[in-house]
């Protein structure tokens, strides 16, 4: 093999280099049956590139005995195929590729047959990847600068109607202080329209963004993102890394790629000790921790913080929702009620005051109130709608068995609140150099 490796010329991206065949497509709106389609690296063989990659593969190791290595990690597989079937028609494949050779044995059934590997192993193919993959970062930087100096820009909200222009930060914003829904820094992201479409036709399919459950109208769509706190997107939905820029830094690496060299002790910052844990932490889960009603228990899973209170404290919430027939929010004002009763060294059933929560809840589990829900009327009020700790995520784990079923009557006391329909006009956080210098 020769040690001048062939330069792969840029491609304009003008160029047309698509080849149109007709494979039992459906027709597009103007009439045309034909999709874009690769060669077969050794015959006139075709087939499509979004959809028939696979079929690509099998018939290269069927009809032509060879194999291309990590395929996955190569940054553009139609200008790979098309460098390698130049590069093929100057020589033959013993020139260009590792060779394997089968069923070596005597004992083998079969007989042996000659198989060729191209992989990165190889100095070529290892120089042709890593070139692709930088042309790939280029376009995508270059694609990610355009549109943060597009001034065409013009989107809806994805969670009401108000309408933004000029500038996509401002849509962001939005929705992050407005409806609490956050994808990431739009300085770290990139086909923003596209994924703006993606997200759009989701919801629109009453798709929740984050376990992708399907349900039955918009409002319990809503519902359930904002009490399951899912407004947000599965880190775990390879669909999402496209939009990304950490996802094309390095070749054969992706966010997860880069968190486990951080787990691991590897700087991969560069010279900026918070720009990775800003980037990781748009994608993971924050660790909440939910506190026990009773007691300083503290604990990342709601559901052991349950357990622990029905074991301990012989306090049973779900058979009490089942009991009561409580619905989601008539929980809520009756957790928030507790908490903040208890927050004041007051025993919810009796109305007595103590100096100290441990006589306090001497006094609880002595006359048994600790077990005991008081009256409706004295915890079923619209003031005990609001929290007596922020982000108390005990409510973020109550069950909900409306979530999915058929929409019950409720009463005035039980009346829907969604906070972000009402946004804070006066807030100082609308103010975006306040935002900056907080970040």
């Amino acid at each position: 093999m020769s040690s001048d490796l062939p330069v792969l010329e840029p491609l304009s991206l003008a160029e047309p280099t698509d080849i149109r065949v007709d494979i039992n497509s459906k027709k597009s709106e103007d009439g045309e049956n034909s999709v874009a389609a690769v060669q077969c690296l050794f015959c006139e063989k075709c087939y499509a590139e979004s959809v028939e990659r696979d079929e690509l593969l099998r018939h290269l190791l069927l009809a032509h005995k060879l194999v291309i290595a990590d395929v996955k990690l190569i940054a553009n597989f139609r200008r790979y195929l098309d460098y390698w079937r130049e590069r093929f028609s100057e020589g033959s494949l013993t020139e260009f590729c590792s060779q394997i050779k089968t069923n070596t044995k005597l004992t083998d059934p079969e007989p042996s047959e000659l198989y060729y590997l191209l992989c990165d192993a190889l100095p070529e193919d290892k120089q042709i990847r890593i070139q692709l993959q930088k042309e790939k970062l280029e376009e995508i930087l270059s694609e990610q600068q355009r549109e943060r100096t597009d001034k065409d820009f013009y989107r809806k909200c994805l969670f009401c109607k108000q309408q933004f222009a000029g500038n996509r930060v401002e849509l962001f914003d939005h929705m992050v202080y407005e409806h609490n829904f956050s994808v990431g820094k739009p300085d770290n992201m990139v086909y923003t329209g596209e994924l703006l479409d993606l997200l759009d036709n989701t919801l629109h399919s009453l798709q929740c963004l984050y376990c992708e459950k399907t349900f039955k109208d918009r409002h319990v769509l809503k519902e359930h993102m904002r009490k399951k706190q899912h407004k947000r997107l599965n880190p775990k939905n390879k669909k999402y890394d496209k939009y990304y820029i950490i996802n094309y830094l390095e070749l054969g690496k992706n966010w997860e790629s880069f968190q486990a060299d951080v787990d691991d002790g590897e700087d991969w910052n560069h010279g900026d000790e918070n720009g990775g844990a800003d980037e990781w932490s748009e994608w993971q889960e924050p660790g909440a921790q939910t506190v026990c009603l009773f007691c300083e228990m503290i604990s990342d899973d709601t559901d052991k913080i349950i357990q622990h209170m029905k074991e301990t404290h012989k306090f049973d919430l779900p058979q009490i929702r089942k009991d009561l027939q409580l619905t989601f929010y008539q929980q809520v004002k009756l957790i928030n009620y507790i908490r903040r009763e208890i927050h004041q060294n007051i025993c919810p059933v009796c109305q007595q005051r103590f100096d100290v929560k441990q006589v306090l809840m001497d006094h609880m589990n002595k006359a048994g109130h600790v077990s005991q829900v008081p009256a409706a009327t004295v915890w079923d009020q619209p003031q005990y709608f609001f929290p007596t700790y922020e982000n108390d995520t005990l409510l973020c784990g109550l069950d909900d068995s409306d979530d999915d079923s058929n929409n019950k009557p409720v009463s005035k006391l039980d009346t829907i609140v969604v906070p972000e329909d009402c946004p804070v006009k006066d807030s100082i956080l609308l103010e975006k150099h306040i935002r900056d210098e907080l970040l």
